[in-house]
């Protein structure tokens, strides 16, 4: 009897899920670098462009080695299909567009990512569509802001970047009461320690440059869902709109899908050090890590997360301490990318948060204190040190 995928453990479809091989026996999966395709005949052509036959068409619309990404991710997640786009910005913004038009609305957790935020505040209202953002973590906000136009509802849990955790299933309920769709954005959770899918999302988002590529390389990003609406709502608009994710840059994030499952978990298990090491030092007025007990929505991480992921944030006070803070440190990098191999640390008021308004940075709690750090794969003893050396400096 055939392996079925769907059965693996998720080390197992890490590494095999999707694989495609050419006759050639290849063990690395192959790249296929070309833009276009080639016919037997002009029917054939026909019959491909009309759906009618399998095959490839155009690099725009798939690839080989894109597909292998896709697939692969798709099996992680438990999502029956998985479009690649060139960031995870693209995912983003395609997974938005793709299910609303002009008259529609659309509610969103107040903590999000600051390009996030500027496409709901800036961009989609010039196609007419509007924002109402509630605090994700009170589920009777999100009933009070719905409207009957309401779409799609929006979500990062853990949100950046104080790492709020919404209670997925009960706002996904809300959601579909309203006739509206889910849409999760998954990155710092990974499909290792969270599944939206499975607690009710319709959509789940990836930027697939943090921790699925891991190593600093590439951009990517990923939208993952049920077959149909995949189909129905973005099939047209990526074809024709164009935020393909690049062969080459596809077969570097199958490599670290490889490894995916390693990385993550050892990122953890020094971010759950580190974070205790942070919030025992004097300097830090608060730590935030969704392993610690004193998280404030640990009851609902332990519902929907089996791991705390590799981003830690406290609060130092003040600007003038976390730039200490940072320019203190000696192993740990600056950098506004997580996910990394690399241990980074930044500023988001000044960085990743940067275009938001300083009330908007206010209301979700994001004062000039905050640090935001991803934890990498160095040893934990390293990174304790320069840490706490910082922390002094601070």
């Amino acid at each position: 009897m055939a392996e079925d995928p769907r059965d693996w453990q998720i080390e197992t479809r890490a590494v095999r899920g999707g694989l495609a091989r050419t006759p050639y026996g290849e063990i690395s999966e192959a790249l296929f670098l070309n833009q276009s395709f080639a016919y037997d005949s002009a029917a054939a052509a026909d019959a491909r462009f009309a759906g009618e036959a399998p095959g490839f068409i155009y690099q725009r619309f798939g690839n080989p080695t894109t597909q292998m990404f896709e697939d692969r991710l798709a099996l992680l997640e438990g999502a029956e299909a998985c479009r690649a786009t060139a960031s995870g910005m693209a995912a983003v913004h395609l997974s938005l567009m793709g299910l609303v038009r002009a008259g529609d609305h659309i509610v969103a957790g107040r903590a999000l990512f600051g390009s996030c935020r500027w496409i709901l505040s800036e961009w989609m209202p010039r196609f007419g569509v509007e924002t109402t953002y509630v605090d994700a973590t009170d589920l009777e906000a999100w009933k009070t802001a719905v409207r009957p136009n309401t779409k799609v509802f929006l979500v990062e849990s853990p949100a950046n970047p104080l790492l709020e955790v919404t209670a997925i299933g009960a706002v996904a309920d809300i959601a579909h009461a309203a006739g509206a769709k889910l849409v999760v954005d998954n990155v710092f959770a990974t499909p290792i320690f969270q599944k939206p899918l499975a607690l009710g999302a319709d959509i789940v988002v990836y930027s697939a440059t943090k921790h699925i590529d891991g190593q600093g390389r590439v951009l990517g990003g990923a939208i993952l869902g049920q077959a149909e609406l995949m189909t129905e709502a973005y099939k047209d608009i990526a074809r024709h709109c164009g935020p393909a994710l690049s062969p080459f840059n596809a077969w570097v994030l199958l490599k670290g899908l490889e490894t995916l499952e390693l990385r993550v978990r050892r990122q953890t298990e020094n971010a759950g050090r580190v974070a205790d090491a942070i919030a025992a030092h004097s300097k830090a007025k608060q730590t935030i890590y969704p392993g610690r007990p004193d998280h404030p929505q640990a009851a609902v991480i332990a519902n929907q997360m089996t791991g705390g992921g590799n981003v830690v944030a406290f609060d130092l006070g003040s600007r003038e301490a976390a730039w200490r803070f940072l320019d203190a440190l000696q192993i740990v990098d600056i950098s506004n990318n997580l996910g990394d191999a690399k241990s980074m640390a930044t500023h988001p008021s000044t960085t990743t948060h940067r275009s938001m308004p300083e009330e908007e940075r206010v209301a979700i709690g994001l004062t000039q204190g905050w640090v935001r750090m991803s934890v990498g794969l160095e040893g934990s003893g390293d990174l304790i040190r320069d840490v706490s050396r910082a922390l002094d400096a601070a």
